[in-house]
């Protein structure tokens, strides 16, 4: 079953971790823990800061368009993995060690609704 791990933290404080070019990736050892447990990374990507986001909104033949998130929060989405695993306790096993996770963010473990 897939599932979409969505990243969430304090973008000031959580955004993209720097690494010298020599340095792996922060999610490297995770991507290796999760393959040896079974659990495929199908896609992920960190997503570029609030401030390049667009909101865009349908009333009736109305389209509405805004700069930036709808919502203030103090969390915003970082970014996303998608991952096909045995069953949902797998899936929070995997977001439970994901860097994000282990270094005071959240993970929302959502499933995937299968294709028609």
């Amino acid at each position: 079953m897939r599932y979409m791990l969505l990243m969430c933290g304090n973008e000031e404080e959580d955004g993209p971790a720097a690494h010298a070019e020599d340095e792996e990736p922060c999610w490297m050892p995770w991507a290796r823990e999760m393959q040896a447990r079974g659990v495929l990374l199908v896609e992920g990507s960190q997503l570029q800061p609030t401030s390049t986001a667009t909101t865009v909104r349908s009333s009736g033949s109305e389209v509405l368009v805004a700069d930036g998130p709808f919502a203030e929060t103090k969390e915003q989405i970082l970014g996303y993995d998608v991952i096909e695993c045995s069953d949902l306790d797998e899936a929070i096993y995997a977001a439970s060690r994901h860097p994000v996770a282990l270094n005071g963010g959240v993970v929302e473990v959502r499933p995937v609704l299968a294709s028609v």
